[in-house]
């Protein structure tokens, strides 16, 4: 593993990720303090709302939405969902009775963990596919000695495309558990 790699792509995906639990815990602190842990508990509806918001980009992606452009969308969608997320950790507090917000907390952490994943790793691999293929061509390799040369690459690039079908069940996962806990908050009350 190259220290560029390291330093460019691996490092800020893990700093980026361990912000969510640390930011969620200052602002669990800070309402701690200021006696209004109460706050809390209505932030769920609000990082819930954050979530569903990032989701402009995925419509947008698929085609059921025709107006925003994708890379701000794409931005959007990653900056919204970090804030849902760290609204959503703060809301969940530590409550050691229920099950279910345990859950899809656990679900929250693995699809933020998935989508960073996405967002450098892949987008790393594509970026030293290109590369390294511009490269064989400027010495003249040709094009099957291209495609031999890089199979093996290819194919990491291609398996690490494949992170969605990590990420999208666990996103459905997670959005059951939200139903599921909803559902039993509005029944229990």
């Amino acid at each position: 593993m190259s220290r560029t790699f390291v330093v460019q792509r691996l490092l800020p995906s893990i700093l980026i990720f361990l912000a969510v639990p640390a930011v969620a815990i200052g602002v669990d602190v800070i309402l701690h303090a200021a006696d209004v842990a109460w706050v809390g508990r209505t932030l769920g509806p609000v990082g819930t709302g954050f979530v569903v918001a990032s989701f402009l980009y995925s419509l947008r992606k698929r085609g059921w939405m025709k107006s925003g452009a994708p890379r701000k969308l794409l931005a959007l969608h990653e900056v919204f969902a970090w804030i849902g997320a760290v609204l959503l950790l703060v809301h969940a507090g530590i409550h050691f009775n229920a099950w279910i917000p345990w859950l899809a907390t656990f679900a929250l952490l693995v699809v933020t963990a998935t989508g960073l994943t996405g967002k450098y790793l892949l987008a790393d691999a594509r970026r030293a596919l290109d590369v390294r293929k511009s490269e064989l061509r400027e010495g003249g390799a040709t094009p099957d000695e291209i495609e031999q040369r890089l199979a093996a690459m290819a194919l990491l690039t291609s398996t690490m495309q494949k992170w969605r079908s990590v990420h999208m069940p666990l996103t459905t996962i997670f959005a059951a558990l939200v139903v599921v806990h909803v559902a039993a908050t509005v029944l229990l009350w």
